[in-house]
């Protein structure tokens, strides 16, 4: 009993010190600093967010992606080790364009969409993208009250625009079927 009393006397004088000797701003430091560890005087904390600690260079935060360099190879997806990207594509029936490195499009992306829920922050996904258009950002502050608002959705296309082009694509695959269909009973007929 008595050596708690006095644990207790201890802890409490020690939070005391603390509470009213902490009177200054804590200044704002790069880890890399040589001053960064021997900061022992002032608050405890910084004042966020007025204050923000740098953030580092190679530091793995939010995701993003610019749909306009997007090839729509799936490879960020097949190597999610938690599958927190989900991406639909649909095959177009003429090249799309080209990304900003000269790659030629030739898939839709009727749906790309990151769980940053589930995202474990690992960074796979942007080195294999061949386009390097998945890209961590530095921001980090993604507070949100439902957990669905964490599902980013990348693709502007519409539902319905995705059925008008797997229709047009469907249609196009029709029609070279018929007309190789039509040369081989041409060829046949010939023989």
């Amino acid at each position: 009993m008595n050596n708690s009393i006095k644990s207790a006397i201890k802890g409490l004088s020690l939070t005391f010190r603390h509470l009213f000797s902490s009177h200054k701003k804590r200044k704002v430091l790069p880890a890399s600093d040589d001053n960064y560890f021997t900061q022992l005087q002032g608050t405890n904390t910084i004042q966020y967010p007025h204050q923000q600690l740098p953030i580092p260079e190679v530091g793995r935060y939010q995701l993003d992606v610019e749909m306009d360099d997007c090839i729509v190879c799936d490879l960020c997806a097949k190597v999610c080790p938690v599958d927190c990207i989900d991406i639909e594509s649909i095959k177009a029936t003429e090249a799309l364009g080209q990304t900003s490195d000269g790659t030629t499009k030739r898939l839709y992306a009727a749906r790309f969409d990151i769980d940053m829920a589930k995202c474990m922050y690992c960074g796979l996904c942007t080195i294999v993208c061949p386009t390097e258009c998945i890209v961590m950002t530095n921001q980090y502050d993604r507070s949100v009250v439902e957990l669905k608002d964490l599902t980013y959705q990348f693709s502007d296309m519409t539902p319905e625009m995705a059925a008008e082009k797997r229709r047009e694509f469907e249609q196009q695959q029709a029609e070279r079927q018929a007309a190789k269909l039509a040369a081989m009973q041409k060829k046949e007929g010939g023989l």
